[in-house]
């Protein structure tokens, strides 16, 4: 089995069963840019943090792990450091996006946790894995265990059924629970991503993506491109569409709303990025495929996204 499908180290842990909350990413990023001690790694494990977040021990771990897996920090052996990426949308000054309130940070982030197997496994295997329109928790569980069970992998089924009921409930909020945490709409809720059609069964909804802007679209675009070895600086329309970890499957588009998006880019990137249809031959063309070049071109379509083109 390809090593891809669950990348190197499949992680199902971390979270504490809590889906992703509105402020919560906010909240790591200000708790490393101004923790007084240098952002130490006890910043998350300390008696005080429950103080300073104003949430229970479990709660502060999960703040952690979402401001991890959604790129806003990184780990290193002795302390927490923001990214560039969490520097450009929740910086006080000049943030794009400081308190989550755009529905492009929320794309964005969601990019993040489908698009990477590491960390969040589940999310990348619901997303580009399960090829089902209407699935249910059961489906995805037992095709994980498969997955594991060919690299011989072993995991406790109650952990993996806890990931994949947090993972679903990330995208849709449980109905049947008493508790207002359960209620409150988890941040990835406002996608429609995913429905629920009865208790136990779930649905993947498709479409045009109306609240998707072509600034963050062209920005999943260059991420996956960066992610690919040897990509050059052509793509084949395809791979965009259909590939594991590529736009289409992870923000769940057909092929006529990629197309749209890619040819819409070319006037957004100010040409850096070219679609060409000939003989029935689709593909995308990067002007300059340098990482610097990349970088650049997809910090100027988020600015784009956010209305700061």
């Amino acid at each position: 089995m390809n090593e891809s499908i669950l990348g190197k180290k499949p992680q199902f842990s971390g979270h504490e069963t809590f889906p992703l909350r509105q402020l919560w990413l906010k909240k790591a990023f200000d708790a490393v840019t101004y923790d007084t001690k240098g952002a130490r790694k006890s910043l998350f494990a300390d008696e005080s943090a429950i103080v300073d977040f104003g949430v229970g021990k479990n709660m502060v771990s999960s703040i952690r792990f979402w401001a991890l897996a959604c790129n806003i920090l990184v780990e290193t052996p002795d302390h927490y450091e923001t990214t560039s990426i969490g520097k450009l949308i929740f910086d006080d000054r000049d943030g794009l996006d400081p308190y989550s309130e755009d529905i492009a940070t929320i794309w964005l982030m969601h990019w993040f946790l489908a698009s990477n197997p590491e960390r969040t496994t589940t999310w990348y295997y619901l997303f580009n894995h399960v090829v089902q329109q209407v699935f249910d928790r059961e489906l995805i569980a037992n095709s994980i265990t498969d997955a594991l069970k060919e690299r011989s992998i072993k995991i406790s089924s109650a952990t993996l059924k806890r990931d994949v009921e947090c993972c679903v409930r990330s995208y849709v909020p449980r109905v049947d629970s008493d508790s207002p945490e359960e209620l409150s709409e988890p941040l990835l809720g406002e996608l429609g991503l995913v429905v629920h059609n009865s208790k136990d069964s779930f649905e993947f909804r498709r479409g045009a993506k109306r609240s998707l802007h072509d600034g963050i679209f062209g920005y999943t675009l260059l991420d996956y491109w960066q992610k690919l070895e040897n990509s050059g600086s052509v793509m084949a329309f395809d791979r965009i569409a259909h590939d594991y970890g590529s736009p289409g499957r992870v923000l769940k588009m057909d092929e006529g709303v990629i197309a749209e998006r890619l040819i819409r880019l070319e006037q957004l990137s100010k040409g850096q990025i070219q679609w060409t249809e000939q003989a029935g031959l689709r593909q995308v063309t990067l002007k300059n495929n340098s990482d610097k070049s990349i970088e650049s071109l997809k910090k100027k379509l988020l600015e784009a996204a956010y209305g700061h083109d």
